[in-house]
C-alpha cells in the first residue's frame, strides 16, 4: 500500500478475528514505530508488546475498552523523560511512533485502534500495575491490533474551513 493511500484510508478498528498477528507483521510494525521522528532524534520511547489473553483481559477494566479482549496483539507505548534532549517533547515523539504503528499496521492488513492512556492518571496507574512499568517511565498509549473483523469505509475529512493561510 502506498503511503498516501494508507493515510487516507486508515480507520480505527475495534473488532478482530481470533487469528494471530504474525512475527513478521509484529516486527514490521515495531520497525515503523522506531523509525518515527523525534525531537533532536532523542527517541524517548519504550514499547511493551502484549499477546497473552490473560494480560489483555486486565485492560478491559478501563472504561470503554471491553473490545480489547478480542485483540491478539497490543503495544503499550511508553515515554522516558530521561532520554529527552528537549524537555516536554516526549508526548509528541510517542505520538509520532504510535501513528507510524497505526499506518504500518493498516498497510499490511492489520486493524488497529489507539487507546488513550496519558494524561489520565487512573489509566496510567492501571497500566503501570498490569505491566510492571517503573515509575520513571510513563505509559502513553495502548495500541490494540489484530486481523480485522470489520471493514470500515474511509471517510473524506478534508475541511477547507479549518485551513488558514498566512494568518488566521
Amino acid at each position: 500500500m502506498e503511503a498516501i493511500q494508507a493515510l487516507m484510508t486508515r480507520r480505527s478498528i475495534r473488532s478482530w478475528k481470533n487469528e494471530p498477528v504474525t512475527e513478521q507483521q509484529r516486527k514490521t510494525i515495531m520497525e515503523a514505530a522506531m523509525n518515527a521522528p523525534s525531537a533532536a532524534d532523542a527517541r524517548p520511547w519504550h514499547f511493551v508488546t502484549i499477546d497473552k489473553p490473560e494480560v489483555t483481559k486486565q485492560f478491559t477494566q478501563m472504561g470503554g475498552t471491553e473490545m480489547l479482549e478480542e485483540s491478539t496483539f497490543m503495544v503499550m507505548v511508553c515515554g522516558d523523560e530521561s532520554k529527552e534532549i528537549y524537555p516536554g517533547f516526549w508526548p509528541q515523539d510517542c505520538s509520532c511512533a504510535a501513528q507510524n504503528m497505526q499506518l504500518a499496521a493498516h498497510a499490511i492488513g492489520i486493524g488497529c485502534v489507539w487507546i488513550a492512556i496519558y494524561p489520565l492518571d487512573d489509566r496510567v496507574e492501571t497500566c503501570r500495575k498490569v505491566l510492571g512499568i517503573p515509575q520513571s517511565i510513563t505509559p502513553f498509549a495502548l495500541l490494540a491490533m489484530g486481523v480485522p473483523n470489520e471493514v470500515l469505509t474511509p471517510e473524506y475529512r478534508y475541511d477547507e474551513e479549518r485551513l488558514h493561510q498566512n494568518k488566521w
